[in-house]
């Protein structure tokens, strides 16, 4: 009987009993180490050859132990997969991603809608190792006339990182593996919970962690899953070569934070949803961005390939630009910081430079913010933003 992901996320990774006295803890405990230590030759030489086969074998502790065996179990649970890699950060599991599978020489199409440090990952890594990209336009532009020879793979995000935009995946993916490209998909948004890119045509999904499986902003994690035994083994070589390693303590943060994490997405989608419809009715505001509101125009991608929303959205003001550094400085809930996914309300401030590079955009000189709805009571929140969208408003006439 296969029980509701709620059920297994649950129970995924549980303490096993003690044979010697029946007991048991409810989770498992952090199990920290650096040496592995064996029983004999014959053990560690048996851990070498499975490892070396491409299986998940511990020889050393940077590989982990009992608590991030759990974790990946429960990261290829949420994605649908059947390996998962487990790294010190979200932009760490893009770039063993990109590692991976891409050599000098080759081409990677980007969507133009990616989290904005894949960029500086090209500029500064990918690029000085010969590898080419192109960024395009979801929805707009033309897959197939954009694939060369060279070209490896096809990286996107939906919804996009800034402006929620979402994408087509399963045509992207058609087309993509059509070409011989490695699909590769960034989830953190859906963090295999409420979208999974695996089951919608992707070959390979990258979580950050961080964000809503830790759910409290107390850790630094991401994940890659795959359902391909080819790719896995290649991830596998990259991920011990590069060296990558999650503290024991880090992993059972995200343990104990996912167990609660359907919980928190739904309240915080249903406290999102209202929000964005408060600011759809104030004067001060152009446009909301969130896939689940049905004015959005990914609403019909939304409810064909989601199965839930979560707190973020992105708005758009009748203002301009500085006017939404004063609404940021006004919000006294909502707090400055990057990141999203915990407990806790947040704002960014979206540079005109960093909304210029997405064709999701309209060009407009008017001030964006980007929001992560928390738990706090939804109405204490919008009064908040009524407050500081006056204040913008007042600047702005000023």
């Amino acid at each position: 009987m296969k029980h509701h992901l709620d059920t297994r996320l649950l129970h995924t990774g549980s303490a096993p009993f003690d044979p010697a006295t029946g007991t048991a803890p409810v989770g498992l405990p952090a199990v920290r180490t650096s040496t592995v230590r064996f029983s004999s030759i014959d053990a560690l030489e048996t851990a070498q050859r499975r490892k070396a086969a491409g299986e998940r074998a511990i020889t050393y502790g940077r590989s982990g132990m009992d608590t991030h065996r759990a974790l990946e179990d429960v990261f290829t649970q949420l994605e649908n997969g059947t390996r998962a890699f487990l790294t010190p950060s979200g932009l760490a599991s893009i770039t063993l991603t990109m590692l991976a599978f891409l050599r000098a020489g080759d081409h990677v199409l980007i969507a133009d809608c990616v989290y904005g440090p894949v960029r500086n990952l090209y500029r500064t890594l990918l690029q000085r190792l010969g590898i080419e990209a192109t960024y395009f336009s979801p929805g707009r532009d033309d897959i197939d006339a954009l694939v060369r020879p060279n070209t490896r793979m096809l990286y996107v995000e939906s919804p996009g990182s800034l402006l929620l935009q979402m994408l087509d995946l399963p045509a992207l993916a058609q087309a993509a593996r059509r070409r011989g490209l490695v699909v590769v998909a960034d989830n953190t948004w859906g963090s295999g919970y409420i979208y999974r890119p695996l089951d919608l045509g992707a070959h390979v999904s990258v979580i950050a962690g961080t964000k809503y499986v830790g759910g409290h902003s107390d850790l630094m994690l991401g994940a890659v899953v795959t359902n391909d035994a080819e790719l896995a083994a290649q991830l596998d070589v990259t991920q011990y070569a590069m060296g990558n390693a999650v503290s024991a303590d880090d992993a059972w943060l995200a343990l104990r934070g996912v167990r609660t994490m359907p919980i928190r997405m739904a309240h915080q989608a249903r406290s999102a949803l209202e929000v964005c419809r408060f600011l759809e009715q104030r004067p001060e505001v152009a446009r909301v961005y969130h896939p689940a509101l049905p004015s959005d125009p990914g609403h019909a991608l939304w409810q064909r390939d989601c199965t839930g929303s979560n707190g973020m959205l992105a708005v758009q003001l009748k203002l301009p630009p500085a006017a939404g550094r004063v609404m940021a400085d006004a919000l006294e809930l909502f707090e400055i910081g990057f990141s999203w996914g915990g407990y806790e309300s947040l704002v960014q401030w979206v540079t005109p430079d960093a909304l210029s590079v997405h064709g999701y955009w309209d060009k407009a000189d008017q001030a964006v913010l980007r929001l992560h709805v928390g738990l706090e009571a939804v109405q204490d929140l919008i009064a908040d933003l009524a407050q500081a969208l006056e204040r913008a408003a007042a600047s702005a006439a000023a």
